[in-house]
């Protein structure tokens, strides 16, 4: 019976080295396969805060208290309420933990983490293994996080004093404590966290940074498609879309308590389907639920202040950070607007009322009238809106985003002396969040929003393996080197590659990150310097 013996051995080897021991308790994970073929611990569904249901819906996040016996992470949590996709709950407040080498009890690697916050504006996508998967990160020395956070009204509804709101980010503040906590038994550094994030993800790293419950809590900061820092100013309430909220599931639109004493017995997932309804012009606005300000009603605030303010202050963590944009970012909203003669016309007629809606900016006052006059000579000349104005919409419809990046990196890069790395992604694969019409998704529009992100995580839900047939690996191993080099110096360049050179205000470095890398200088500046125009930072 000695090959039986030595069968269990190897059975329980396995087993035990899928299992960690951590401040908070035992975990059980199982195991997965990187792109190059290196065993990937997985610890998935793990939770970080009790369940935001029945009395903690609309209130801050509560810890996990510590358990007893051995915690199932073999599969992954649900997803945040949200339309369209399942698995869905309430109870959603998990995280993924990844790595490829474990502490063997004398040894413990201590490798940098990256803590990846998702994107979708703050109301849609989460951290699930299918959405953002680890099988291209992990074959960097790395510890991958993904975190699930609430979003749309569950996560942002703010009324004041009844609901001061920003709740996904603070569940995001918990996450990271957790982290702060547990993740040196999965061989993580928990003195070398980065965060990175896109889109709402860059929004929501960029107030960290100034948001004084998260100090201490990370130590570099990559920011891709954006940040809290743009046109647009965040608001101290959100009363008004609080009503709206309240009308599309059958509440009173009157008083703050009513409203929320109301939402607070709606089934979650029927507040999670009616993102739609939100829509005012085609697939727009974009930006929907947004954090607040919080003014001081006896809470712990996450944001006191106007971020601008802040970071124009110097009054942020001073940290190595990266920020970028794709080469054409909201293009399929330029599409969409050229595609549909009905609205193009209706645009055309009432610039001034649905510019706003589009462009993330103040709406119905004379400063936001004259902003849209200059947008529109800027971009589109004073010609009716055609086919031929399609250059200068999908130039406008990147710039909402990447003035958010710019003025981020310009913001940091004064008052830093750590360095502050600028890019944009020109690289254009087979695949891409965003599809040219009438090619049955085969033919990409450019690279567009979110297309980053295929290249730093396999996402089984929308996308192929890019294993070693596919032209893609190229990008996948550039990237994913960079990316985890910047965890692990706070340096992006690798051993062979063009030195990238930080970004100041007076040389304004870039990387172009494409086929090749190659240094620039002066990313779309004649377009941004009309916006810092219009939008200064003295008016934040």
């Amino acid at each position: 019976m000695w090959w039986f013996q030595l069968l269990l051995l190897i059975v329980l080897k396995c087993v035990s080295n899928a299992q960690v021991t951590t401040p908070s308790g035992k975990i059980e994970g199982s195991t997965l396969t990187s792109r190059l073929g290196k065993t990937i611990y997985s610890f998935r569904g793990i939770r970080y805060a009790k369940a935001p249901i029945s009395e903690l819906r609309f209130k801050p996040p509560v810890p996990v208290e510590n358990w007893s016996g051995t915690y199932n992470a073999t599969a992954d949590g649900p997803l945040c309420p949200q339309p369209g996709v399942n698995p869905v709950s309430e109870d959603c407040l998990f995280l993924n933990v990844y790595t490829t080498q474990l502490p063997d009890g004398t040894n413990n690697p201590k490798r940098p983490v990256i803590v990846h916050i998702h994107a979708g504006g703050f109301y849609a996508f989460g951290g699930r293994s299918d959405w953002v998967g680890p099988r291209y990160l992990m074959d960097q020395e790395i510890v991958l996080v993904t975190i699930n956070y609430r979003l749309g009204a569950l996560g942002f509804l703010s009324l004041g004093k009844e609901s001061p709101g920003n709740y996904g980010l603070k569940d995001q503040v918990v996450a990271l404590r957790w982290i702060q906590k547990n993740i040196e038994a999965f061989g993580g550094d928990p003195g070398s966290v980065t965060l990175y994030g896109y889109s709402a993800g860059a929004w929501s790293i960029s107030l960290h940074m100034v948001a004084n419950m998260s100090r201490g809590l990370f130590h570099k900061a990559i920011l891709g498609g954006g940040s809290a820092l743009g046109q647009w100013r965040l608001p101290y309430t959100q009363l008004d879309l609080a009503k709206k909220q309240a009308r599309f599931v059958g509440c009173p639109d009157t008083t703050p308590k009513e409203i929320i004493d109301c939402l607070k017995t709606v089934p979650a997932e029927t507040l999670g389907n009616t993102l739609f309804q939100f829509r005012e012009f085609a697939s727009n606005p974009v930006l929907i639920w947004s954090p607040v300000v919080e003014r001081d009603y006896g809470q712990d605030p996450f944001l006191d202040q106007s971020p601008v303010r802040l970071f124009r202050d110097g009054n942020f963590q001073k940290i190595p950070v990266m920020a970028g944009i794709t080469k054409d970012e909201f293009v399929s909203l330029a599409v969409e607007l050229i595609q549909n003669k009905t609205l193009l016309k209706q645009f055309n007629d009432d610039f001034e009322k649905y510019a706003p809606i589009n462009f993330f900016y103040e709406r119905g006052t004379e400063r936001s009238k004259e902003i849209s006059r200059r947008l529109r000579e800027f971009y589109l000349g004073e010609e009716p809106l055609s086919n031929a104005s399609f250059s200068g919409l999908s130039k406008v419809y990147k710039d909402i985003v990447g003035f958010q990046s710019d003025r981020a990196v310009e913001l940091i890069s004064k008052k830093c002396s750590k360095p502050v790395y600028y890019y944009e992604i020109t690289y254009q694969g087979r695949y891409s969040t965003y599809y040219r019409p009438g090619t049955n998704d085969t033919v990409p529009y450019g690279v567009a929003h979110n297309d980053e992100l295929l290249y730093l995580f396999d996402i089984p839900v929308g996308f192929p393996f890019f294993g070693p047939n596919f032209p893609e690996r190229k990008m996948v191993e550039k990237m994913t080197s960079m990316w985890a080099q910047f965890a692990k110096t706070g340096n992006p360049t690798t051993a062979g590659d063009v030195h990238w050179e930080p970004y100041n205000i007076h040389t304004k470095k870039y990387m172009d990150i494409g086929e090749k890398l190659v240094l620039k200088n002066n990313l779309s500046e004649e377009r941004y310097a009309l916006w810092r125009k219009l939008f200064p930072v003295s008016g934040y």
